[in-house]
């Protein structure tokens, strides 16, 4: 089953990934990805799908899912690099999957990040993402307006 990132959550405050369970009267319910523990996330809490992430490259932002895809060919689906590891070895890491990443505003605790997130999912599976539908829609735009 392909994995949607609408429906997989960073909580600020709380460590780890979660998914969307169910809609709450008072905010949703989600399932943390490292121990399937449920919580209500409530409108208090800061809430941020990965779906709505990005890296800063050189020329644009890059969207979480196509990151996350460049680590995967690049570790063959395997584990990545241990997020707890030295700054150089996450620079090195993040040289290795996207070398044009805008050293300036991509710091050592988004690579962290990047680097956790991409183990909690590919430790559950979920590597296997769902295309947009917008940023489809947005390549046939694209390809109209050069065929004319």
């Amino acid at each position: 089953m392909k994995t949607n990132l609408q429906k997989v959550f960073a909580i600020t405050g709380y460590p780890g990934l979660f998914t969307l369970v169910s809609q709450a009267r008072n905010g949703i319910i989600v399932e943390s990805l490292y121990d399937k523990k449920r919580m209500c996330a409530g409108p208090s809490m800061r809430v941020t799908a990965l779906a709505d992430v990005a890296m800063f490259t050189d020329k644009e932002e890059v969207p979480l899912r196509k990151v996350l895809e460049k680590v995967k060919n690049v570790y063959n689906g395997e584990k990545s690099i241990d997020h707890k590891s030295d700054t150089p070895t996450l620079l090195q890491f993040m040289e290795s999957v996207m070398p044009d990443y805008d050293r300036e505003r991509v710091y050592p605790s988004h690579i962290k990040k990047l680097a956790e997130w991409y183990n909690v999912l590919q430790e559950n599976g979920m590597l296997d993402f769902e295309e947009e539908e917008e940023e489809e829609e947005e390549e046939e735009k694209k390809e109209e307006m050069i065929n004319e």
